[in-house]
């Protein structure tokens, strides 16, 4: 090994660990939780997230699989916008024939996808982290408009009935990920309009929020950490965080490492300091009425 690779080691080990933890909480895992579903055990990940552990290629395929990323995604990471770029592009080619698909990239859009853009602006996606409000204003939203409200998370459960906690004890956060891009295709594929809260985490998996960006009106609904933590203790539900102590630091941390991607949301409504009425009026003029 020639001494430049030797001092490049630390940098790449590095990024991988910063890459991890990104992925990590993304996904709204914490290290107990990510040791528990790969097998890799919590001290090894924090080694790794501090960049240093040099995994092995056995250990890295565990933790993607747990992840419901690939090697690629871990090793040689994309940015978040060429990420989400080519998941709508694969999305676009994944609707069509094999003969279509020879088609160029901007004729898919302008061809393929003339249907929902047309459906665009008449269907509602909220996105955030728990806490901040999104079934409530969703429900109010839709009675205002007239529209079918749906929470992705509820119409997982049912299409899979079993709570979500099962199925990914079951089928980890690969199978989950499938589900989740099954429902949300089956619900824009009715053709109708409607308001949707989704899940904290659709927005790491690059091509399912890539289908929801191009598909319907996306609002980041955002509220600071300590509202975050307030309203999830006021509903009873510490599901990513129970029996942790760092709850706090590791909500921070989810938000801090998915903030870029709420941010490609097409508007923001910031529900700190306000109350229900309030927010349910600020998101009215933000759509338009």
């Amino acid at each position: 090994m020639t001494r430049r690779h030797e001092a490049a080691e630390p940098e790449f080990l590095h990024q991988v660990g910063e890459t991890l933890r990104t992925l990590r909480a993304r996904r709204g895992m914490t290290r107990r939780a990510l040791a528990e579903q790969s097998g890799v055990s919590e001290r090894y990940i924090a080694q790794m997230e501090a960049g240093a552990g040099n995994a092995s290629l056995l250990v890295a395929r565990a933790l993607t699989t747990a992840l419901g990323v690939s090697l690629t995604d871990l090793l040689a990471p994309r940015e978040a916008e060429h990420a989400l770029a080519e998941g709508l592009l694969g999305g676009l080619l994944a609707r069509l024939s094999p003969r279509e698909r020879h088609e160029a990239g901007a004729l898919l859009a302008a061809r393929f996808g003339a249907g929902a853009a047309s459906l665009r602006h008449s269907r509602v996606a909220l996105i955030g982290l728990r806490g901040a409000g999104k079934s409530t204003l969703g429900r109010l939203l839709a009675t205002h408009r007239g529209v079918a409200f749906h929470e992705l998370d509820r119409e997982i459960e049912a299409e899979a009935r079993m709570g979500l906690s099962e199925l990914f004890e079951l089928h980890g956060q690969a199978g989950f990920r499938r589900l989740e891009r099954a429902v949300l295709e089956r619900l824009l594929g009715a053709g109708e309009p409607f308001v949707l809260a989704t899940g904290g985490s659709i927005v790491a998996d690059p091509a399912t929020f890539a289908l929801l960006l191009e598909s319907c009106r996306t609002v980041w609904v955002r509220a600071s950490p300590e509202e975050h933590m307030a309203r999830v203790v006021a509903q009873g539900d510490m599901r990513p965080m129970q029996d942790n102590r760092g709850a706090m630091a590791d909500l921070r941390t989810i938000l801090a490492a998915r903030e870029p991607l709420y941010a490609r949301a097409e508007l923001t409504l910031d529900t700190s300091g306000h109350d229900v009425q309030a927010s349910f009026a600020d998101l009215l003029r933000l759509l338009g009425g």
